[in-house]
């Protein structure tokens, strides 16, 4: 039976991050991060495993609106009129970090993580999540119960599962 997001993301972490830098190295790829609501947790798990140098370009943590401007290339027309949290927003993250590093593929998230900053439309726990490369993305919205830190860790793991589900299927 082939795994599925749901039953990846609640593996040990430590098991993610080496399952995900073995796929990489298998299909020869590159990848990079592009974080808001996690803060470059994803980027830490991927790297606390020995010898991702191997497959882990670069990590961005673009936590502000200008960050993602000036780093990734998001127009900051996209983000006044959608929202940091939405998904055009994620995927130009996503085409940004790829351009950036010349990763194959990247993963970005950007989110309402919480207490505050949750609004009717997006509350807290709301997550756009985004992966792809330069070209191509694919992105869903995430809802995830839980304080600020379980918000986080939610994101990191299915960020995580996501990306081993999308090189598993290439």
């Amino acid at each position: 039976m082939e795994p599925s997001v749901e039953s990846l993301k609640n593996l040990d972490l430590t098991l993610l991050a080496q399952r995900l830098g073995k796929l990489c190295q298998q299909h020869q790829l590159e990848i990079a991060t592009a974080e808001s609501c996690t803060g470059g947790g994803i980027a830490s798990a991927i790297t606390a495993v020995p010898g991702s140098s191997a497959y882990f370009a670069t990590g961005y943590v673009t936590y502000s609106n200008a960050a993602k401007t000036r780093l990734l290339g998001v127009e900051s027309s996209v983000l006044a009129n959608e929202g940091a949290v939405s998904e055009a927003v994620v995927r130009s993250m996503v085409a940004g970090a790829c351009k950036e590093s010349g990763a194959d593929l990247a993963v970005a998230v950007s989110g309402v993580a919480g207490p505050d900053g949750g609004s009717p439309e997006k509350p807290v726990g709301t997550v756009w999540l985004a992966w792809g490369n330069q070209q191509a993305q694919q992105a869903e919205c995430l809802h995830f119960p839980g304080d600020r830190h379980a918000v986080r860790e939610q994101t990191v793991r299915q960020a995580m599962a996501t990306l081993i589900m999308s090189i598993s299927e290439r």
